[in-house]
């Protein structure tokens, strides 16, 4: 539908009422806004184009109107892609200071999660890069025991690994500290997903005694990819539950095991990482992805290498929440963990 600019403002101003407020807005309240420059008849006849156009909905006998799933999708387009287009990164979002100073990955994850559930008021989640793209910073192996042994991987990322191996015999200290040096000239910048790793791992040069204890090994790396699973990271669920936001409760249990079932929600949030920007699913859009999220809002943006996007930044909220602030601290937040993740993965 093709609106006139007087239909996007009003459109606009009753998105951001609704949001505020919960509550149908009417005519007369609009027309009090100074930036309307027409009175109440006027309004009255745009709102009734605008409902014709299934934009806005009018409840019950109430004399307000609410925007529709479609209402907001146009309202979520302007900020996205129209005149309106959020300024910058943050756009409207408050100032979201992060920290994420150079540490373990997983505390980045935390921290982010915690401060845009904050900021937004809302549930937020962070996916966490995968496994296999870190590569290996470290290697220890440690003789706990004359027969017991600990190998200590450290990736790029700053996460750390330990794996024990017992041996039928006292393995020979001299060889303990050989394996150590010879492993890390062997793997250290190795893709924990790279198919030459276990290559890496084997040289026909080396003597019969050697090349059979890296074997013994080599479970402490080539299975840390293959064993691992990809962590999200959530926060405020309470808060997308409190306020009455949602009543039905059947939906309440869906989300819920949507949560608790991390497989289904990460590919719902894997979406986001072939856009260019800023993904928003309203309402209805998100039946075919998500049913569980049919009365919901999805905001997700990708974060990660300028030529790989890693994980996901997102919040889950009512339809009815402020869409600049929403957007503005999404974008933020998977800007700010790129920068980070760009200084981890250099390093």
């Amino acid at each position: 539908m093709l609106l006139t600019p007087r239909q996007e403002l009003i459109l606009r101003k009753v998105v951001e009422a609704y949001a505020a407020t919960g509550a149908p807005v009417g005519s007369k309240a609009l027309a009090l806004d100074g930036d309307l420059d027409c009175g109440p008849s006027t309004i009255r006849n745009e709102l009734a184009v605008l409902e014709d156009g299934g934009l806005l909905a009018h409840p019950h006998t109430s004399a307000g109107r609410v925007p529709t799933d479609a209402g907001h999708r146009y309202h979520v387009d302007r900020l996205l892609h129209g005149p309106d287009r959020l300024p910058g990164r943050a756009g409207a979002a408050p100032k979201m200071d992060l920290q994420l100073v150079r540490r373990e990955i997983d505390e980045a994850m935390r921290v982010t999660t915690e401060t845009l559930s904050q900021v937004t008021n809302l549930m937020a989640i962070v996916s966490a890069p995968p496994i296999e793209t870190a590569t290996i910073r470290h290697v220890e192996v440690l003789a706990l025991q004359p027969q017991v042994l600990m190998v200590v991987v450290i990736t790029s990322t700053g996460g750390v690994t330990k794996r024990v191996f017992t041996f039928d015999h006292p393995v020979d200290p001299g060889l303990v500290a050989w394996a150590g040096d010879e492993l890390n000239g062997r793997l250290v910048g190795v893709g924990l997903g790279a198919r030459s790793l276990r290559t890496r791992l084997s040289d026909p040069t080396l003597g019969t005694r050697e090349r059979a204890f890296l074997d013994a090994l080599a479970p402490a790396f080539v299975d840390l990819a293959s064993t691992a699973e990809d962590s999200l990271y959530v926060d405020g669920a309470g808060r997308l539950l409190a306020e009455h936001r949602l009543q039905d409760v059947g939906q309440i249990e869906e989300i819920m095991a949507m949560l608790e079932r991390r497989v289904s929600l990460l590919g719902v949030l894997q979406s986001a990482l072939g856009e260019p920007d800023v993904l928003v699913r309203i309402g209805s859009e998100n039946l075919e992805h998500a049913p569980a999220l049919r009365s919901l809002a999805l905001v997700a943006a990708g974060y990660g290498l300028p030529a790989r996007k890693l994980g996901t930044v997102s919040v889950i909220g009512p339809v009815r929440m402020d869409y600049a602030v929403v957007i503005g601290s999404v974008r933020e937040a998977a800007f700010q963990l790129s920068r980070f993740i760009e200084d981890i993965y250099e390093t």
